[in-house]
């Protein structure tokens, strides 16, 4: 098969199998479209075995046949599922483990910028829902079958890949007694503050799981011409059509070389752009702040076993 894409014709044939010679498993979340359906293509060119992760019904079977095109295993699966929602957040990691035994590599790129407050069903913001603590509660519910592929994978190569922004790097903190700025609400605020959750999270990750020897980094993938902004308030799109915008195939390209290139397995909880170490939001360096982020997280994202 000839790649046209020359991003994803340089991931083709890159793949590398575990010690019982079976494909690697990338689950992509956000996969129906934009960066993550090009991070789960370029995977797929690699040999990953892609389940991958979408909420529109359309976009789902579209990118599902895209990515399948891509793929050298022939070994695509499309889930549906609303991260904003804890349940459906908990009911994909159930289906996913009914798939696989293992995981080598979690990609969590779903996310958005929402223009107005819209409260879930289950009281949450569903913007700062979706984006950290959907992710959040699959992230802890895949932990087992991460750790299970760390076990007899190469060291350092199973992973885990927070799509953030550099708005992370624009608030000066989340505030725990309103994680979700219920309170005060506004989209740019809540948007950064989600983005800077994303950040957080796989610093924390990256000190939970070393001795496990599964790495967790983050990035700013750069502004992607998608339909991200397609929810965006009138105002915040007219800014982003003044920015220059990449492509999506440049955008998933420092997630896919953060989730298989051999000097990110090196390292772990680093923030990324480019290929390269970006500054981080300093809190990354609070310990203290860490922590009751991580704590706040989970009060939110365990509301789950009360729906």
């Amino acid at each position: 098969m000839t790649l046209a894409n020359p991003l994803l014709a340089r991931w083709k044939g890159r793949q590398v199998l575990t010690s019982e010679s079976r494909p690697r498993v990338a689950v992509v979340t956000g996969a129906s479209s934009g960066i993550g359906k090009a991070t789960a293509e370029a995977l797929a060119a690699q040999g990953f075995r892609i389940i991958a992760h979408g909420r529109d019904a359309g976009r789902c079977a579209s990118a599902e046949a895209d990515i399948r095109k891509s793929s050298t295993s022939g070994d695509v699966t499309m889930l549906r599922a609303d991260l904003s929602l804890m349940a459906d957040a908990a009911r994909l990691a159930d289906e996913i483990t009914g798939l696989t035994d293992r995981v080598d590599v979690l990609v969590n790129n779903a996310g958005g910028m929402a223009s107005e407050l819209v409260l879930t069903s289950e009281g949450n913001d569903a913007n700062f829902a979706g984006n950290h603590l959907g992710p959040f509660l699959l992230t802890n519910r895949l932990l087992p079958l991460l750790r299970r592929a760390a076990q007899d994978a190469p060291a350092g190569s199973v992973r885990i890949v927070n799509t953030s922004s550099d708005a992370s790097e624009m608030i000066e903190g989340i505030d725990f007694d309103d994680m979700q700025q219920l309170g005060d609400w506004s989209s740019g605020y809540a948007y950064c503050g989600s983005k800077l959750a994303n950040v957080l999270h796989a610093h924390a990750l990256a000190g939970m799981l070393a001795s496990d020897g599964i790495i967790a980094h983050s990035v700013h993938p750069g502004t992607a011409d998608s339909n991200f902004f397609s929810t965006m308030g009138e105002e915040t799109r007219r800014y982003a059509d003044t920015l220059d915008k990449i492509t999506n195939e440049e955008g998933a390209d420092t997630v896919v070389w953060l989730a298989t290139a051999e000097e990110p397995g090196q390292c772990s909880g680093l923030y990324w752009h480019k290929r390269e170490l970006r500054t981080p939001n300093p809190l990354v360096d609070d310990a203290d702040y860490i922590a009751r982020f991580w704590t706040a997280s989970e009060e939110l994202a365990n509301q789950v076993n009360t729906v």
